[in-house]
């Protein structure tokens, strides 16, 4: 019997939406899963900072509107969550059910925490069993999230009439969009552009073996056009797609062409860094391709230039490569690849987990 999901991606600058039905145990279970409605919204600035709900009331609204215009056919919804605040590191813990495991949590990880262990919320993913001297362990991410964060988040989602009947993290719904088939018998990176924040998750055989957030994204570049240009944030936006980073330009653009590629390169790099990072820690398993998603993706000449700098191949991510997307539809969404991602990967998470 088919059923319907629905993903909500809060980003900075955008909320997306996406409703699925599934059928069967989903796409990850041998099942099917068909996309039935997409929709999108842009957030006024002050709404979404840092990863985080700052006007609870404003996104209440964002939503509501959202789902008068595009019809939704249910109010319960999968909500997306994570920000450079949310701990997530791989961790060995000891061999037991995941729900003693989880119960232990805060016991086990109260030193290895930035925050009170009872200002969080915290879970476990595991990726591997392994064996330390003859005992045996479990290998997995671990979460912290700050409880307040995630509150605000509901409650925007609840102000808005509608029913949070799971909240996910952002990374691990990108991985359900992305990695399958060839994807998930490789080691591959994500990275998710976005306004002000970008996520690199690096996974191996469709498990995530490593999560960071870099505190920067896009609009670094928006903000540094601004800034050389002297214009407003809509025709700083302006010329930075057009401009990019490898087309040339006249000369009065070549302040804009300069800060467009400084400030990306500083993005570029703390990717580099991000992978230098896990590369020292997983030997064993180096990365062999890199997925680029996200709006930040689009830039001209960003994919060229991070493949350049970490010597891997980069294509872009596909938010819509495993579900199945038909008629009108596919016309009203062509275009929003690459943006889809966390919202269908979030519509997934009932039937995968």
């Amino acid at each position: 019997m088919a059923t319907r999901a629905i993903g909500v991606d809060i980003g900075t600058t955008q909320v997306r939406v996406a409703e699925l039905e599934l059928s069967g145990k989903g796409p990850g279970g041998g099942g099917r899963a068909s996309l039935v409605n997409f929709a999108s919204a842009p957030l006024p600035a002050g709404v979404v900072g840092d990863g985080e709900v700052l006007d609870a009331g404003a996104l209440a609204a964002v939503l509501k509107n959202l789902w008068a215009g595009a019809k939704f056919s249910e109010k319960k919804v999968i909500v997306g969550f994570g920000n450079q605040r949310t701990v997530l590191r791989e961790l060995d813990l000891p061999a037991m059910t995941m729900k003693d495991l989880r119960s232990s949590l805060p016991f086990q990880v109260s030193d290895l925490l930035p925050m009170p262990v009872d200002d969080a919320l915290l879970d476990f993913y595991p990726t591997a069993e392994v064996e330390d001297d003859g005992v045996k362990q479990l290998r997995g991410i671990l979460v912290a999230a700050n409880k307040n964060a995630v509150a605000n988040t509901v409650a925007a989602i609840e102000a808005a009439g509608l029913q949070p009947v799971a909240v996910d993290l952002t990374s691990l719904a990108l991985i359900r969009a992305l990695v399958f088939g060839e994807w998930a018998q490789q080691v591959v990176a994500l990275v998710d552009v976005g306004a002000r924040t970008t996520e690199v998750v690096v996974v191996q055989n469709g498990m995530p073996r490593f999560i960071r957030v870099i505190p920067s994204g896009g609009a670094e570049a928006t903000d540094a056009v601004m800034s050389a240009m002297k214009v407003s944030a809509t025709d700083a936006e302006g010329i930075k797609r057009a401009t990019g980073m490898g087309n040339e330009v006249a000369p009065e653009l070549q302040p804009a062409k300069d800060a467009i590629g400084n400030s990306t390169r500083t993005l570029v790099d703390g990717i580099r860094n991000t992978f230098v990072y896990y590369a020292g820690n997983n030997p064993g398993a180096p990365i062999q391709r890199i997925l680029i998603t996200g709006g930040g993706s689009h830039l001209a000449g960003f994919g060229q230039y991070l493949a350049s700098a970490c010597r891997l191949p980069v294509s872009f991510g596909d938010g819509f490569s495993r579900v199945a997307v038909g008629g009108k539809l596919a016309q009203t969404v062509n275009g929003q690849q690459t943006l889809a991602a966390v919202a269908v990967g979030l519509g997934m998470m009932e039937v995968e987990s």
